[in-house]
């Protein structure tokens, strides 16, 4: 299969998938009408003061405004050409997005064209309706295209050079996703012998066979994986790929130093990468986070307020010692700060409490200890640290003196988290590190968060948290 099939194909589905786009709105529009007009739903939203009641043909009118309208949304919003490492991660949400600010169109078409007589519910209906349609196709044609690329069917055909940790990171990864459609011809290596193989993929050549390769004119992509001592040669084989026209990657064999999105900076054409990019170093973004801060804080505290004074009723009268818990936790910029907590377990000696996790069944945890770790009600004082400046209701969770010098000296990269303030909830807390879990696969999600922070994710958090955040499997 060559290159420009694969390309056309590509093409070719993009296009069908715009199409496809258009005629789901139009079937979740209808949908919505008679949901909102023919349905028992109708019952419950009776009292709609502008819904003067127009028939389909009439409501029908509005989608030529609103097809293309939020088709270009999409396309903002990146639901055409994610790739597939990202697909999986922002489909929904990016799903969401694009629905939000299609209703805010909605709403401007309605206004802008006087139009008052148009069922306001109906624009509710329909953007779940939409949200919807859109996932489920989404997963059929994900599902579709993953069962096509198994069997064999538009493969991109890559050659890797260099036998490198580089090579064998991307090996694992293309294996690990045969849906993302790579099927990987081989590998050109000076230094190990000919069919050295790693998960079945084997050294078929040296470097110099390159030129032979690129002839035969079979190869969709070429990946560089050279080892770092072998960079000498980069200029040359970057010169052959481009020279036969086939599509070059590079995969860098120092990825461990570099961050999840690597941040360039052009300083007069000289191109320089920054080996860490914290948003949050930004003056204007540090300022809108911490207003979000302080007003999340202060109305979570309104809301919660009932709850947590029947939660510190029950501790204060179930068990001895405090009600709010202080415990020393290492903040921003590896300063110490008091975190509170609500008193979950007896009192203990601190010399023993600072060096120990809360284990299964542990006999510390008082009863409504139990629960409330459980749901995380515990947690709800730290509105206190928000509102003082020590914490953020979304960032990395922060962890005791004694914890933070072992897991420093442990794992790579592990005091970047301290750059930004750490939070209530986090990336990490949302895909499941929590309690006892995999301290490396956390410490990968908050350099994720502090690499790619943005309010947008902020708030992707905070609504997530209230569907899988709360309520906490590994707390003890």
């Amino acid at each position: 299969m060559g290159f420009s099939m694969i390309k056309d194909n590509e093409k070719t589905l993009n296009r069908i998938h715009v199409v496809a786009d258009g005629v789901l709105l139009v079937l979740s529009y209808i949908l919505s009408y008679f949901l909102r007009f023919y349905s028992p739903l109708r019952y419950l939203i009776h009292f709609d003061p502008n819904a003067g009641r127009y028939d389909l043909v009439t409501y029908l009118g509005i989608l030529y405004l609103l097809i293309p309208g939020y088709l270009i949304i999409y396309n903002y919003c990146g639901l055409y050409g994610l790739g597939p490492v990202r697909l999986k991660r922002l489909v929904l949400w990016n799903i969401i997005k694009a629905n939000i600010f299609g209703t805010v169109y909605f709403t401007f078409i309605l206004y802008a064209t006087a139009e008052n007589d148009y069922s306001r519910y109906l624009l509710f209906i329909f953007f779940i309706v939409n949200v919807i349609f859109e996932l489920v196709f989404r997963i059929v044609v994900r599902n579709v295209q993953r069962t096509a690329r198994k069997k064999g069917y538009n493969q991109k055909h890559v050659l890797l050079v260099g036998y490198s940790r580089a090579a064998q990171s991307y090996i694992d990864r293309l294996l690990a996703n045969p849906q993302w459609g790579y099927a990987i011809y081989g590998i050109l290596d000076d230094n190990v012998d000919l069919d050295t193989a790693y998960k079945g993929i084997k050294v078929i050549g040296s470097i110099e066979d390159l030129t032979e390769f690129l002839r035969s004119n079979e190869l969709e992509e070429i990946g560089i994986t050279l080892s770092i001592d072998e960079y000498s040669k980069l200029s040359r084989i970057v010169n052959l790929c481009e020279k036969s026209g086939v599509h070059t990657k590079f995969i860098p064999d120092y990825q461990d130093l570099l961050p999840t999105i690597p941040y360039t900076e052009d300083l007069d054409g000289l191109p320089v990468i920054n080996i860490r990019n914290v948003p949050l170093t930004n003056f204007i973004n540090r300022v809108m986070k911490r207003a979000v801060d302080i007003f999340g804080a202060t109305v979570a505290l309104i809301l919660f307020s009932i709850p947590m004074t029947v939660v510190a009723i029950i501790i204060k009268t179930t068990s001895t010692g405090p009600v709010i818990y202080k415990q020393i936790r290492i903040g921003k910029h590896n300063k110490e700060f008091k975190m509170y907590k609500f008193r979950s377990m007896e009192i203990q000696p601190e010399s023993k409490e600072k060096k120990s996790w809360t284990t299964f069944n542990d006999p510390r945890v008082t009863k409504i200890g139990k629960f409330i770790r459980k749901t995380s009600i515990d947690e709800l004082p730290q509105l206190f640290n928000v509102l003082r400046g020590e914490m953020s209701l979304i960032g990395p969770r922060p962890e005791r003196p004694f914890f933070v010098e072992k897991f420093k000296e442990e794992i790579p990269r592990y005091m970047i988290k301290h750059q930004v303030l750490p939070g209530m909830t986090g990336w990490a807390q949302v895909n499941g590190y929590r309690g006892d879990t995999s301290i490396r696969k956390r410490i990968d999600c908050d350099l994720y968060y502090i690499e790619n922070w943005s309010l947008s994710l902020d708030f992707k958090i905070l609504f997530l948290t209230f569907f899988k955040g709360f309520v906490n499997k590994n707390a003890y």
